[in-house]
């Protein structure tokens, strides 16, 4: 795995997680209102984060998510992920949370811009794809305004705790986001992607 690849915007940086990192991503996931449409949240006790971290190598290598540490700074401020890759369809799914001094504030979308750079400039992806619960409105009328267009409601399709949620299902594909408005923020990509994550 490339340790050096990093995704610079205007104000943000993207960058693989290290174990030093555990305590500000600890204080990030406990927070309840933060994990509260995340299968696995919140956090109780440090060593959650720090395995976290620990997996996060080896599922860029299995292929099976691409994350980054959100960070301004030496702050960090959420995580950011790719999954569900699937190249012949050269397609991903992008994941996201934040710290919730951050939301509202531009940071969602500025990251998303520098996911989607990397996705349609430096990995061969034609369409991005994104899942929000129905309830999560904000999160949603984020995704609209940057460009994804909702396709559909997937119903009881993430399970939290006892509870179920319907969740739409959006996506930007390559030609939109081309003429749309995450291409035009300025987006630095340095680093190899890792092979496997190149489509």
């Amino acid at each position: 795995m490339s340790e050096s690849l990093k995704i610079q915007g205007p104000n943000l940086v993207l960058r693989f997680a290290q174990l030093s990192d555990a305590p500000q991503l600890f204080e990030i996931g406990s927070d309840v209102e933060t994990t509260r449409y995340l299968s696995w949240g919140p956090y109780t006790e440090l060593s959650q984060a720090e395995s976290f971290i620990g997996g996060m190598p080896r599922q860029v290598e299995a292929g099976e998510e691409l994350g980054f540490l959100v960070t301004r700074g030496d702050e960090v401020l959420g995580v950011t992920a790719f999954t569900e890759p699937r190249p012949r369809d050269r397609s991903v799914v992008i994941g996201t949370w934040l710290t919730k001094p951050e939301w509202g504030t531009g940071v969602n979308t500025e990251l998303k811009a520098m996911m989607a750079a990397l996705a349609f400039r430096a990995m061969g992806i034609d369409r991005l794809s994104v899942y929000a619960a129905v309830t999560n409105e904000r999160s949603r009328g984020a995704l609209g305004k940057v460009g994804f267009t909702e396709e559909g409601t997937l119903r009881r399709f993430h399970r939290h705790g006892d509870d179920w949620y319907d969740c739409v299902v959006g996506s930007v594909l390559r030609d939109e986001y081309e003429v749309g408005p995450l291409a035009a923020v300025p987006v630095q990509i340095t680093g190899d992607v890792p092979a496997n994550w190149i489509f």
